[in-house]
């Protein structure tokens, strides 16, 4: 006879959703995600490599500082013209990324498990974001450390979009307002409020928005994947099992 325990479903076998989650079963669900210990291993190997190789303090400071600061105009730049762009989903090639990395994000956005970004979409843009400037400034030390960085600023990125998408009312004013302004991103107007914890950007190039008053976006949760486009550019839909409207689980498929 089997034991128990082997007879319930692993953690990652049945879905999770972040509306339904507390504070505790969120930091449970983070810290044994794939893709958290990947970030949190390759950042251990990467500091360990700095540690065998390291450049002069100031200039694997400098690759620090400079590793944070690009990070949120990186991620901007990808958020606005990469994943909600209209050409992704018009090619085969890029049509199940563009599922994977956001669509199913916008579908359901207190879904975990595709809360978390894909690894080989993730990793690359990080490296890619990094390492050169690290390099640029202190060599294999700052280029290490530099990736180390963003490796550790992608976990906490991670952790506050999952926040964001929590049954949690936070006490800290700054972590309820960057909530506030990412729920809005979502659940009325995606053309806008693209940071997830800075939207510095967002003000320099007139996308961030706080009042409400505007009529709610008809693309919130498909971003302009609709019935009609999906006639002329099949491949997102066949992956889906069709095109879903309306709010998240509480809608049928067309």
């Amino acid at each position: 006879m089997k034991a128990a325990s082997q007879d319930r479903p692993g953690f990652w076998n049945r879905s999770h959703h972040l509306d339904r989650m507390t504070f505790r079963d969120l930091v449970i669900a983070y810290f044994q995600h794939y893709t958290i210990q990947t970030y949190l291993l390759l950042a251990a190997i990467a500091a360990g490599a700095t540690v065998w190789r390291p450049a002069p303090l100031l200039q694997m400071a400098a690759s620090v500082v400079i590793a944070i600061l690009v990070y949120p105009l990186v991620w901007y730049a990808l958020h606005r013209w990469v994943l909600h762009s209209q050409w992704m989903y018009k090619l085969p090639l890029t049509a199940k990324t563009w599922k994977r990395i956001h669509y199913d994000h916008h579908q359901d956005p207190n879904h975990l498990e595709v809360l978390f970004g894909a690894l080989y979409t993730t990793l690359p843009t990080i490296a890619v974001a990094t390492v050169p400037v690290g390099y640029a400034i202190g060599g294999f030390g700052g280029a290490s450390i530099a990736f180390a960085t963003g490796l550790l600023t992608t976990c906490v990125y991670e952790f506050f979009h999952c926040i964001q998408h929590l049954a949690y009312k936070p006490k800290n004013k700054w972590v309820a307002k960057i909530k506030k302004l990412h729920l809005a991103h979502h659940f009325h107007d995606e053309n806008g409020n693209y940071g997830i914890t800075n939207y510095v950007w967002d003000r320099l190039f007139g996308t961030y928005y706080t009042s409400m008053k505007q009529k709610r976006s008809e693309t919130v949760f498909n971003l302009g994947y609709t019935p009609e486009v999906a006639k002329k550019y099949p491949w997102v839909a066949e992956l889906s099992g069709g095109v879903a409207t309306g709010h998240p689980r509480r809608r049928a498929t067309d």
